[in-house]
């Protein structure tokens, strides 16, 4: 059974495995479930596409999920892998930075979860760094878009650029707090 840290990764991979007919979406209905003192959360509904009936089961990590956006405490997922992170950190990063370059400056604490969320995701991947070493495994790639994703640049999954790139998006993150500090 698969093993999530916390429902947030339960969702990000059910987004990342889509229905058979290529939709994401589905319309989740979920539960938790005790089975023989295992908590696991239970998510099923119909694709938003073509109907047909989907279902994921995780098994809840013993260790207290931690608060979003993260998606688990220090060890690295075992059932996301680097590449698909970092696909999905950045889309939401672009998808950030254009709503940043388009909305008034007294609007920009609106897309600071959105910011939050690609810093979370980029958070995931350094995880993968092994102690000592300077770039991510590739045998760490275990999903077809990871294993693209590594295959087409693996310069992208050293120490340097993935340290890099979390030192940028946590400046965001400041000069948003900075500059559009929360109302009140």
């Amino acid at each position: 059974m698969l093993i999530a840290r916390s429902l947030q990764e339960a969702h990000l991979y059910m987004d990342l495995h889509a229905c058979v007919c290529g939709a994401e979406e589905f319309g989740r209905e979920h539960r938790l479930e005790d089975r023989d003192g295992v908590l696991v959360a239970v998510y099923e509904g119909a694709c938003s596409r073509c109907g047909r009936s989907r279902s994921f089961e995780f098994q809840l990590a013993e260790e207290l999920p931690p608060s979003p956006p993260a998606f688990g405490g220090a060890e690295p997922s075992t059932i996301i892998d680097p590449g698909e992170f970092m696909s999905v950190g950045d889309r939401t990063s672009t998808a950030s930075g254009l709503r940043l370059l388009n909305t008034p400056l007294a609007e920009h604490r609106t897309i600071r979860p959105q910011v939050a969320y690609a810093l979370a995701l980029f958070e995931e991947v350094a995880k993968f760094l092994p102690e000592g070493e300077d770039r991510i495994p590739a045998d760490r790639f275990t999903s077809e878009l990871g294993r693209a994703l590594y295959e087409k640049d693996p310069t992208r999954f050293t120490r340097e650029r993935i340290e890099d790139s979390l030192e940028r998006k946590r400046a965001i993150l400041v000069d948003l707090d900075h500059f559009s500090p929360p109302a009140g």
